[in-house]
């Protein structure tokens, strides 16, 4: 068999590569996190706005497939956001958008009474739900 016809091995991925995308890393999160005092410090806050970020597309996703069923899909699409609005300014400005499709009172803040229907709304529909799939 003639070396052409062999697939070509992808270069190996050197340590030199590894270390300076790290040390980018870390000099970012000084840069633009919160004046962490050490590497250490840097990292971890590194690990908790990725975790933050999974966490809150996680829960923008759950609040966009709640949004056609029963229960409060904007509710849940507004925490999301609300989340991701900590490290993303387009999820801010998307949060403002979707609050004004919340409804709330004149002082902005979602009357009791809305709570207390949505979250019966939502115990019904899990509770169907649960019936349905599982109890029938």
């Amino acid at each position: 068999m003639a070396e052409a016809d062999t697939p070509a091995e992808p270069p190996p991925q050197s340590e030199e590569h590894h270390g300076v995308l790290y040390e980018a890393a870390i000099e970012a999160e000084f840069e633009t996190g919160e004046r962490e005092d050490t590497v250490e410090a840097a990292k971890l806050h590194i690990l908790l706005r990725l975790g933050r970020m999974t966490l809150g597309f996680v829960v923008l996703i759950a609040g966009l497939i709640a949004i056609p069923l029963p229960g409060p899909g904007w509710v849940i699409v507004a925490v999301g956001l609300g989340i991701l609005a900590q490290d993303f300014v387009w999820a801010e400005r998307t949060l403002n958008i979707v609050r004004k499709r919340l409804p709330q009172d004149s002082d902005g803040k979602i009357a009791t009474k809305t709570w207390v229907i949505m979250g019966i709304t939502t115990a019904v529909g899990v509770g169907a739900s649960t019936w349905w799939a599982f109890l029938r």
